[in-house]
């Protein structure tokens, strides 16, 4: 889910990602390479998300990601999966 937000932002290379993501978090999430790269492997075969060669700002080759439309319905599907979650847990942990 929050690679298909930071993504929902525009197209960017997977470092990017990660560093986008931390961002959203205020520093308080960090997303790892050996997390990243599978987790963008298995969405792009799932269709979220279409990727290409291109060339990053220091000039360096990179794979660009971007969201595909079936992406945004998932990603819409997700983060109301996510809201509705989060409601039950703070019930759960407000109860007395």
């Amino acid at each position: 889910m929050l690679v298909l937000k930071a993504l929902s932002l525009g197209p960017m290379h997977g470092y990017g990602i990660g560093q986008r993501i931390q961002q959203l978090a205020a520093d308080m999430l960090q997303v790892e390479e050996g997390t990243l790269y599978p987790a963008l492997y298995r969405i792009e075969a799932r269709g979220w998300i279409d990727s290409e060669w291109g060339m990053s700002d220091n000039n360096r080759r990179a794979r660009f990601y971007r969201l595909t439309r079936t992406g945004r319905k998932q990603l819409a599907i997700e983060e109301s999966q996510w809201a509705h979650l989060s409601i039950a847990i703070n019930k759960v942990m407000r109860a007395t």
